[in-house]
């Protein structure tokens, strides 16, 4: 009997750890496809790319960091009307926009209308980056 269950023990220790191994192949694949999907969020952020107005002198200028690579740019605007309230800044393709920090912190730029800006000058825009609510950049 005691044989038995030791023998049954080992098989079941065997498929255990054959059911692992192959849980991390499977896992291996499943991160690169993952990362294949991830991939592509710059081709929607390249078409940002370019000059957008806000309100009061404010403006957005987006362009590429080739050295950095795709999915990488450069941020240069004004976002407020102090003087020191302008500058260039590194941001990163994500699924949600381009990610950038600012003085006051990470921020997300992400793609919306004018209504989304909260900005009565810019309601009636349909194609507007908005960084939040009350700052936001538009295109005729």
């Amino acid at each position: 009997m005691i044989k038995i269950a030791l023998a049954l023990c080992t098989l079941i220790l065997i498929s255990g750890c054959a059911h692992d191994s192959n849980t991390a192949t499977s896992g291996a694949s499943d991160s690169g496809t993952s990362a294949e999907q991830n991939a592509p969020h710059h081709q929607a952020t390249d078409q940002w790319v370019g000059r957008w107005t806000g309100v009061e002198g404010l403006f957005l200028e987006v362009s590429k960091d080739e050295p950095a690579g795709p999915g990488h740019y450069r941020l240069h605007m004004r976002y407020g009307l102090d003087a020191d309230q302008i500058g260039t800044f590194e941001g990163q393709a994500t699924a949600d926009g381009i990610r950038f920090n600012r003085g006051n912190g990470p921020q997300l730029l992400r793609a919306g209308d004018g209504e989304a800006t909260g900005m009565k000058w810019l309601m009636e825009k349909e194609d507007c980056l908005i960084v939040r609510t009350g700052e936001g950049y538009c295109r005729d």
